[in-house]
């Protein structure tokens, strides 16, 4: 213990001499030109070395061999690399804990689904021709009347029903009633979920209505806590329920779900004011088929090296690491992370930044669009999101080092963060999309396949890295951690924030698989 302490100390005198180093020989700047924070952040981002970061990923892969070829939530891989990471958490200093995830392994229909008119007429429809059960619906056998919610009737030429996507939808909704909900624009798990905070007893979605839009189909809705009965009908009989008011229908789904448990692990620092917190995250899981070394040995080891070279600095604001768990499952471990804390303690989050793949092969280096600049997608993030992404920008405009946009399409883990009103932002270089030659021109690589040919495969081994990428984006990691833990007056308090964007919340739901049934 104690020759780790003194190890520790010889670290942090260290490094605390190279933060003073650039200080000390600016002999001609007074102290209102010297961005103090900038100067420190780009002296910790210098001790971040790529061979380092790499090492870690090296023991990723080898606890992914060791352990069936992958590092999936629920999998000894998985419970390895926590480990891991951990462990060197600790001896660093930091204090540790982990939170309980909850992911579903299997669901199971035990019985055929019930659908059937009761008032004004007694009417019994048929599965699959009239409609289907959804994937990881609950349980339930619910006779009440229907309440049709927001329908687009008849529907326009193209889709554009945006029935239950807003919890106004709900407006008037009775509780105890079934929520008849049109297909349209956004997820289902979407409108579920606001048709369960309704007090909704069960949910018949209808399809659209437009060619090709009509006949039900069976999809997974990725959610299966929702405990009530949902379906998915055809158009005609979604029309057919919603007049006349007040038809009654009995709604069953006797179905099972295998629930599996993982863990989340979290980190704090010793410095920094308790109230005040920067938050770092990466996912730690792998999908099944491969290691997961970019997707996402390569966000995790860029901040786990950031969070050892920041153990022995004294910082301002308190720094707080996050390793989800489940990521690849449906972003289910960021999503009960946040969900499970009280509002003072997500108060207590001025920002959040995320780390999902940053070194892919063909990689290009996308910036999270806090502004909207870009005007695609979801929108801008809540108040202060755009601050981050412009120091980002700093960090590379500082080294000539290009960049783009990315929308916040909710496929990674700021997604929680977002919906609850906390300024986020991140480096992101690319998955299953395909490099255009424009983006070669600009970033290099090879235009016509994809950022990472191997996302989500077996072949996201330790030679599916871009070396480079790693080191740059890794140091960046490092420099905007430690800037935000020096200085916050750029980002709004977050009463403010989360106040100013409570409507971010419907426009952050998404799956990191992406979800198809819109």
């Amino acid at each position: 213990m104690r020759l780790r302490f003194r190890r520790g100390m010889v670290r942090g005198i260290t490094l605390a001499t190279a933060l003073a180093l650039p200080l000390a020989f600016a002999p001609t700047a007074s102290a209102s030109t010297v961005d103090i924070p900038d100067v420190l952040a780009n002296a910790v981002a210098h001790q971040v070395k790529g061979k380092n970061v790499q090492k870690h990923l090296v023991k990723f892969q080898e606890i992914a061999t060791a352990n069936g070829g992958n590092r999936a939530a629920g999998t000894p891989g998985y419970d390895a690399s926590l480990a891991y990471v951990q462990d060197k958490l600790r001896k660093a200093g930091y204090r540790t804990s982990t939170t309980d995830v909850e992911f579903p392994i299997s669901w199971e229909e035990l019985s055929p689904p019930v659908l059937e008119q009761t008032a004004p007429d007694a009417k019994t429809y048929v599965t699959p021709t009239d409609y289907v059960t959804v994937q990881s619906s609950g349980s339930g056998d619910v006779t009440a009347q229907i309440q049709v919610v927001d329908p687009v009737l008849p529907p326009t030429p193209t889709p554009s029903s945006t029935a239950g996507c807003e919890p106004e939808d709900f407006t008037g909704f009775v509780a105890g009633r079934i929520a008849l909900i049109q297909r349209g624009t956004c997820p289902f798990v979407q409108k579920a979920t606001n048709a369960k905070a309704a007090g909704a007893s069960g949910v018949i979605f209808f399809n659209e209505g437009q060619p090709g839009r009509t006949d039900p189909f069976v999809f997974d809705i990725g959610e299966w806590r929702f405990g009530i009965p949902i379906v998915f009908a055809s158009f005609a009989v979604g029309t057919d329920l919603a007049e006349p008011a007040g038809t009654t229908v009995r709604l069953k789904v006797d179905a099972k779900t295998t629930v599996g448990q993982t863990k989340n692990l979290i980190a704090d620092s010793r410095w920094g004011k308790s109230g005040e917190i920067v938050m770092v995250g990466a996912h730690l899981d792998s999908v099944p088929e491969g290691p997961g070394i970019n997707d996402n040995g390569s966000g995790t080891a860029a901040v786990l090296e950031t969070a050892l070279k920041m153990a022995y600095v004294p910082t301002k604001y308190k720094l707080r690491f996050a390793f989800w768990g489940a990521e690849e499952l449906g972003l289910l471990g960021s999503d009960q992370y946040v969900a499970e804390l009280s509002q003072a303690e997500k108060d207590k989050i001025r920002l959040y930044l995320n780390f999902d793949m940053v070194a892919s092969p063909n990689d290009a280096t996308f910036l999270y669009d806090g502004d909207d600049s870009d005007g695609e997608g979801a929108g801008p993030g809540p108040a202060g999101s755009a601050e981050i992404e412009k120091r980002l920008q700093a960090f590379y405009d500082k080294r000539s080092l290009p960049y783009e946009g990315t929308d916040f399409d909710g496929r990674s883990d700021y997604g929680a963060f977002i919906a609850n009103g906390i300024p986020s932002g991140g480096i992101f270089t690319g998955a299953e999309g395909i490099k255009t030659p424009e983006q070669a021109a600009k970033f290099g690589g090879t235009a016509g396949i994809a950022f990472d040919p191997c996302y989500h495969a077996a072949c996201d081994t330790i030679t599916n890295i871009n070396a480079a990428a790693l080191e740059r984006n890794s140091k960046a990691v490092a420099y905007t951690s430690a800037f935000f833990a020096y200085d916050l007056s750029t980002i709004p308090d977050r009463d403010a924030a989360a106040l100013a964007k409570k409507s971010a919340a419907s426009s952050s739901v998404g799956h990191h698989h992406g979800e198809p049934a819109k």
